[in-house]
Parts: C-alpha cells; sequence; structure tokens
C-alpha cells in the first residue's frame, strides 16, 4: 500500500471519531497519512491537548496532524464530515484547493448530498457514503461515544475501485467496520429511513430512544413515520431491503435508554438542526410524488416552528 493521504474536513462527533481512530493508527506511517482540518477552540484544544476519544471501549488521547484547509491539494481523499446545513459553504470553502486525484466521501445525513456536492465541484469524483454512529463533540477536543458501533458503508453504484478497496483497507485497518459497497444508493436509503425516522420523532417528542420505546402512543408515531417513508421510497423505486432496515430498528433497544438522534442534541442545545435534510426533504418530495406523509407533514410544521423560536 503506498502512502494515502486522507484529510477529514468537519471535526464533530463523527469526523472526530472517524478521524481520530484513523490517526491514532496511521501515526507516523508510510501506509497513509491523515490529516484533521479543524476550526476555532476545537482546533486551539486539540493543538494544546489533543484529541480525546471516550468510547464503550476506553479513553484515548490522539496527537493528529492539522492542517489549514489551503493545503489539501494532495489528500488522495477527502472524508467530510460537516453539518448538511453547512455543506454548500463547506464545499465552496476547499473548492479553489483540491487536488485533480482527489475523491470526496460525504458522510453526512440526507440521501441527496453527493449531488448538491457535484454542482459545487462538477468535475471531482464524488462518492456516496453513510456512518452509523452515536456519537459528538462532548466539548472542544473531546468526543463522545456512547452507541458501540462505527459502521461506514461508501461507493458509486459502480464494481468498487482500487482506490475504494483501498480506502476500505484504511478503515479496517483502525478499526471502523467499512464496505466499500456497489449498491449504495440502497444503504444510503437504509440509513436514511432509520435515521430520518428517529430524528423527526425524538426531536418532536423531546424524549430518549428509551423513552419512546417505552410509551405506547410515542411508539405509535415512530411507527407511522416509519411506514410513510417507507412508502416515499417505494414511489421513488429505491430498492431497499426490509430486512436490513428492520434489523437496524431492532438494535435500538440495545442502544442506551438516553441514547437520541444528533437532531435531538441540536435542538436540546437550541442549536441549528438539520430539519431540511431529514424531515422537510421527505414532506417535500413525498409531496410532489403525491405520496401521503400527514405524519410527517406534522412533525415538520411544528420543528419549523420551534426552530424558528414560535
Amino acid at each position: 500500500m503506498s502512502e494515502f493521504k486522507i484529510a477529514i474536513i468537519g471535526i464533530g462527533g463523527v469526523g472526530g471519531f472517524v478521524g481520530g481512530k484513523l490517526a491514532a493508527r496511521f501515526v507516523d506511517s508510510d501506509d497513509a497519512e491523515i490529516v484533521l482540518v479543524a476550526r476555532g477552540e476545537n482546533e486551539k484544544v486539540i493543538r494544546k491537548n489533543g484529541l480525546k476519544i471516550i468510547s464503550t471501549k476506553g479513553e484515548e488521547i490522539v496527537r493528529p496532524k492539522l492542517s489549514a484547509i489551503e493545503n489539501i491539494s494532495d489528500a488522495d481523499l477527502i472524508i467530510l464530515c460537516t453539518k448538511e446545513y453547512d455543506l454548500e459553504n463547506t464545499v465552496s470553502s476547499f473548492k479553489n484547493f483540491i487536488g485533480e486525484k482527489t475523491s470526496v466521501l460525504p458522510l453526512l445525513n440526507g440521501v441527496d448530498i453527493t449531488e448538491r456536492i457535484k454542482k459545487v465541484l462538477p468535475e471531482t469524483d464524488v462518492w456516496k457514503g453513510c456512518i452509523y454512529i452515536v456519537s459528538r463533540l462532548a466539548e472542544p477536543g473531546v468526543i463522545s461515544e456512547t452507541g458501540n458501533i462505527c459502521l461506514i458503508y461508501f461507493g458509486d453504484e459502480s464494481a468498487a475501485t482500487d482506490k475504494q478497496i483501498q480506502t476500505e483497507n484504511i478503515f479496517r485497518a483502525a478499526g471502523i467496520d467499512a464496505e466499500a459497497s456497489a449498491d449504495i444508493e440502497a444503504k444510503t436509503w437504509e440509513k436514511f429511513v432509520f435515521i430520518s425516522s428517529l430524528a423527526a420523532a425524538t426531536s418532536y417528542l423531546n424524549a430518549s430512544i428509551g423513552e419512546i420505546l417505552a410509551d405506547e402512543n410515542h411508539k405509535k408515531l415512530f411507527d407511522a413515520l416509519v411506514a410513510e417513508i417507507k412508502q416515499f421510497a417505494k414511489a421513488k423505486k429505491i430498492n431497499i431491503s426490509e430486512e436490513a432496515i428492520q434489523q437496524k430498528f431492532d438494535k435500538l433497544s440495545s442502544l442506551p435508554f438516553e441514547a437520541t438522534s444528533s437532531m435531538h442534541t441540536d435542538f436540546a442545545k437550541g442549536n441549528r438542526a438539520e430539519i431540511e435534510s431529514l424531515v422537510g426533504y421527505v414532506v417535500k418530495k413525498a409531496r410532489d410524488l403525491g405520496v401521503s406523509a400527514p405524519t410527517y407533514e406534522k412533525i415538520y410544521d411544528e420543528l419549523e416552528k420551534k426552530s424558528a423560536g414560535e
């Protein structure tokens, strides 16, 4: 394996955990170079104290290489982990610094992420990707992972290239479960069905996953959301696996009672939330297709009001 440079942009719960694990494994390695592009107080703390990862497997402090965004033109791969609402601004910020050999792998919530990136970077190799992880930026320089899962699917709807296989091997060497999948559209939609319904329910009810599963009325609302988004996916002719989706929902009961969605966490902190990509997208696109989604519409309206401070 020749040296392969990966730049991670967006050092929050996802980027901090993935970037930290990669940086720890490939420190001073001839196989891969890992650089993190951090900002603000997060960058200051990481530069001074390192990046602390608190996970179900223990604690570790990683001292990753940090890079300014203008120094990533030689990267073979950019792993993009920003929030969805910052997507266009973030991509535009490195548009003039991206190299011809660079591929982009987004690990963001949403099913239209790759298309949106391609509008800004039409000549760039952009993959599709999704990640299953329960992780957050607890404070600057500190990542908290509580779900005991880090599973990544990525690809571009064709046979995996040598570059994608190399990326898969790098992830796995760092202890990250990853798969270069030719069926990536189905994989991203299976994740979307899961995370969209979960984000909508937890944020609307202001309840954890455990609280929703324990309350009959909460569970009914959650089930209604799942049924509506499945119908929406069917109308879009997305070939998702019912079995794979059910397996994901079956695992919810094994999560900590207080575990919740990142969107709910953002709402609880009064931060901007990914309403449009996770809830609004379903409402608007379902309407275009003539698919009924009354539960999603009700929740979207309420979350919009909550976001506006009404």
